[in-house]
């Protein structure tokens, strides 16, 4: 069942941040992920503003989860908290 990772970052150092970004988009598209929405599109209905809010497709969560706990990719998570905090949330589709 598809599933769909959803970030919302604030991002306190945007260099960083990017770098962080360019290195992570490589481990997304390895386990099938695929972005549905354009960074920085979003909009307000209420509450606080993050700088960026992504929704990411992947095949099912175990793809989710296997791209967040990818050798690879762990050692880039002290990078992204370095740069920005996170919310980073799992939901499956209909």
């Amino acid at each position: 069942m598809t599933a769909y990772y959803i970030g919302q970052h604030d991002i306190e150092d945007e260099a960083a941040f990017a770098a962080y970004l360019e290195q992570t988009l490589p481990f997304i598209a390895k386990h099938g992920g695929r972005y549905l929405t354009k960074a920085g599109s979003h909009e307000m209905l209420e509450g606080k503003r993050p700088s960026r809010v992504v929704v990411v497709e992947f095949p099912n969560k175990k793809a989710i989860k296997d791209w967040y706990n990818d050798p690879g990719y762990r050692p880039l998570i002290p990078r992204r908290h370095a740069a920005a905090r996170s919310t980073m949330i799992v939901v499956e589709g209909q």
